[in-house]
């Protein structure tokens, strides 16, 4: 029935569309009338189409006899009654928040399991036995959804939890928009999904606020937000931008990755004021008067005068590449009358050879010089290489890209701009050097203060805004002659303003924001969040000016030198008194037998941490096994014949990651077992995994403890931890 409710819409807004594009001419308002109803229908087909996979998951009966059906989107009958309940809508929040001992009204809540279009399962909770019809009791089936689903195999992508969000979970989801919500959570606990599924709900919710500024999402890494991919579609949302740290500046992908004592200093923040005294050492003034060779001329202008000249760029605070305008027209005007000066200069020197009566009298050219001699000298002298090269010289156009990698290439310059404890040799690195992680917020600092010379820009937006100006108001005209505005199908004439301007061929909201630095955001997702630097939050608060952000992470497991060491640490500089914190407390993927030997790893590096309280017992016991490299393949066979068709994840240290990875070249998470370092492993989860060199991994860095503490924790069955030397004590439980 829901399936035909669903086929029935799509159909109707397929033929509204095709119908709208079959019209052709008429007025104005006809036009602007065919492009707002193409476009609403355009979006509201894509919502229809990325449905299809699990359109109803969940029914509820209430005390009062009422009976609703939940699923992905909302759907109603031609009588336009709800048949099925948007998740998001308020009617379904009792689905997620209803317990034994607060039922919220409800008598039975229902999950089901679809496979295609049909049903293949049911599962029953029960918070009323007594109330229920005798027919009713006659039909309760199933067990909890929630177990049912951790029982699946892995499939390689992170699978939306809509129809199985806990308690907990939804006061995450549901949380208001306003301000930063921490969500600290140890391995299993959901975190990442609930923040992905907050992100459907604010969009929901919150539609006109944020489907113009759309919504960022900062993963940890590339294999990451594969994984996580396909969630949000799937729920019908597309206006979500995903990144991570290494791609946010446009134009640069970083793939690699600093040693732990470069991105310690990579980010301090004191390098904020090393990137600014960087900028100020670029714009010079000559050791004595700037001379510039033209034309058999020497064009000289005082010491103190280019002194002066700089310094008046300076005061005016604007953006490097800005101030440079202002200090060119300036120099160049004094190029002018230096280039006066020294004509004069010659014409003395030749009477004086000469002796020429007709040159007799005192001159004076550039005092008879006016505004428009000089502009017109000026714009003359700018064309001449000698002299662009002079003032490029004392105050170049910059670009971040050129600043920073001339500063860490610079060793003489790092030891006078880095203040003192701050390791400056752990910075130098060849100019070609590839970008990493660390050099982001970096080249996001440069670029903030050397910014662009936006004349041109300025021009042309002042230009769009009177253009957007004349659109509003006709818009506004249409709404009220069509009656749409009383309908409430728009609301606000600049919402219909922006749908005719856009033509359809142009980007979308979400390609627009990526090509973007200055995108503001309307909300902000940072996962595995507290592996931020100091100078990566800087540059991730630039995103979102309103402050809107979920911060999802755990301390615990922080394995970055530069990362965070509290929240309050990490989030005070920009957020003192804006951010609240939600735990999770229950993990949902690590069987108890696997959270044993991982809370003995957390213990050793975190003794005041308490590791999440696992919901599921009976998974096959950890072990320990003495193995040569040459040996995985067969132990890595046996453990694939274990879970079926589920996942094995290879996780090694990064010594040694080159040397395991040839035996399993796979790199996409759909293949069978894939080997991956413990960053490349952030987040993922696998049916089995098999832990190589864990004293590698624990003295690969100062967070070694918190690697191998996150590499054990990404099993949802089975966990084996390969050695060749002794087995870190860390480990005991395992001797056996």
């Amino acid at each position: 029935m829901l399936y035909g409710h669903l086929d029935a819409a799509r159909t109707r807004a397929e033929e509204t569309l095709r119908a709208v594009y079959l019209r052709s001419g008429g007025t104005r308002q006809a036009r602007v009338e065919r492009e707002v109803v193409a476009a609403e229908q355009a979006r509201r087909l894509a919502r229809l189409r990325a449905v299809e996979r699990g359109l109803c998951f969940g029914r509820i009966d209430d005390v009062s006899g009422r009976t609703l059906y939940v699923g992905r989107i909302g759907l109603r009958d031609d009588e336009h009654e709800s048949v099925l309940i948007d998740w998001r809508a308020p009617a379904a929040r009792p689905f997620y928040v209803a317990t034994a001992g607060d039922p919220d009204g409800l008598l039975r809540r229902r999950h089901l399991h679809l496979r295609q279009r049909t049903v293949v399962g049911l599962d029953d909770e029960v918070f009323d036995l007594e109330r229920m019809s005798d027919g009713d009791r006659r039909t309760l089936v199933g067990e909890a959804a929630l177990l049912a689903a951790l029982r699946r195999g892995r499939t390689g992508r992170m699978g939306d939890v809509v129809a199985t969000i806990q308690t907990e979970q939804d006061r995450v989801i549901r949380s208001s928009l306003q301000g930063a919500l921490v969500v600290q959570g140890g391995p299993g606990t959901g975190k990442t999904v609930a923040a992905l599924h907050r992100a459907a709900y604010l969009l929901y919710t919150h539609r006109d606020t944020l489907e113009r500024r759309g919504v960022l999402v900062i993963g940890p890494n590339a294999m990451f937000l594969r994984y996580i991919g396909q969630v949000l579609p799937s729920l019908g949302e597309t206006q979500v931008v995903m990144a991570t740290l290494g791609e946010l500046f446009p134009g640069v992908r970083a793939t690699a990755s600093d040693d732990p004592a470069a991105a310690v200093v990579k980010g301090d923040v004191r390098m904020a004021r090393v990137v600014r005294d960087a900028v100020r050492a670029r714009q010079r003034v000559p050791r004595g008067d700037l001379e510039v060779p033209l034309d058999g001329l020497t064009l000289r202008v005082p010491h103190e005068t280019c002194v002066r000249l700089r310094d008046r760029a300076r005061a005016v605070r604007l953006s490097h590449n800005m101030a440079r305008k202002l200090y060119v027209t300036e120099l160049l005007k004094e190029l002018a009358r230096a280039e006066a000066r020294a004509l004069e200069e010659s014409l003395r020197l030749a009477e004086m050879e000469l002796e020429d009566p007709e040159l007799d009298g005192p001159l004076d050219l550039e005092s008879e010089l006016d505004d428009v001699d000089i502009d017109l000298a000026a714009r003359r002298l700018w064309q001449e290489p000698p002299v662009r090269a002079a003032i490029d010289a004392l105050w170049p156009e910059l670009t971040p890209q050129r600043l920073v990698s001339e500063l860490l290439s610079d060793p003489d310059a790092l030891w006078e701009l880095c203040p003192s404890g701050l390791d400056w040799p752990a910075l130098v690195r060849p100019v070609s050097a590839p970008w990493t992680d660390g050099d982001v917020p970096l080249l996001d600092e440069a670029a903030e203060l050397l910014g662009e010379d936006d004349s041109a820009a300025r021009v042309a937006s002042r230009e769009a805004a009177a253009e957007w100006s004349e659109q509003e108001l006709y818009a506004r005209e249409v709404l009220e002659s069509t009656g749409l505005l009383e309908e409430g199908v728009f609301q606000r004439a600049d919402v219909l303003a922006g749908r005719h301007a856009d033509d359809g061929e142009g980007p979308t909201t979400a390609e627009r924001a990526a090509a973007d630095r200055t995108w503001a955001y309307g909300h902000v997702i940072v996962d595995e969040a507290q592996e931020l630097s100091a100078m990566a939050w800087r540059a991730v608060m630039r995103r979102v000016p309103a402050k809107s952000l979920t911060i999802v992470g755990d301390i615990a497991q922080t394995g970055s030198a530069a990362g965070a060491r509290s929240w309050a640490q990490a989030l005070d500089p920009h957020l003192a008194g804006r951010w609240r914190e939600e735990r999770l407390l229950v993990n949902y993927r690590t069987p108890v037998e696997i959270m044993r030997v991982a809370a003995d790893v957390l213990a050793s590096v975190a003794p005041g941490e308490e590791p999440p309280r696992s919901v599921r017992e009976g998974g096959a016991e950890p072990r320990a096994v003495r193995c040569a490299t040459a040996g995985l393949p067969a132990l890595v066979a046996e453990e694939l014949a274990a879970v079926g068709d589920g996942r094995v994840g290879v996780i090694v240290s990064d010594a040694r990651h080159a040397e395991v990875a040839a035996l399993f070249p796979g790199e996409d998470l759909e293949e069978p077992v894939v080997a991956l370092t413990v960053t490349r492993s952030k987040g993922l989860e696998f049916d089995a995994v098999v832990v190589v060199d864990p004293a590698g991994i624990l003295a690969q860095s100062p967070q070694g403890g918190q690697d191998l503490y996150v590499a054990v924790t990404r099993a949802t069955r089975r966990l084996t931890v390969v050695h060749d030397g002794d087995l870190p004590e860390v480990l005991s439980r395992l001797r056996s």
